[in-house]
């Protein structure tokens, strides 16, 4: 008669590491002074900056994390600076 065989132990979780809630203002540079809030019930999500005041909302998911709606805040700072720049170079030429 031969041994049984135990079941192999499955592999153990990887841990997630945390996201960032807390970012420095696009406006300011001031580090660690922009704040993510979601509000789930009312589908809002806005970033807040505590030093110069200025915000930004937009709409969330039940997926949606802090760092997307800074991603967003960014990305969107990004869009009205480059249409900005075209306007400029055209007004020059």
């Amino acid at each position: 008669m031969g041994k049984r065989k135990s079941s192999a132990k499955p592999p153990p979780k990887k841990r997630m590491d945390k996201l960032d809630t807390v970012f420095s203002c696009p406006f300011c540079n001031h580090g660690t002074s922009v704040e993510c809030l979601i509000d789930m019930k009312n589908l809002i999500g806005e970033a807040i900056c505590r030093i110069c005041q200025e915000s930004f909302s937009t709409t969330v998911t039940a997926l949606t994390e802090p760092i997307d709606i800074y991603s967003e805040w960014i990305d969107e700072c990004e869009r009205v600076n480059s249409l900005e720049d075209e306007g400029a170079s055209t007004s020059l030429q």
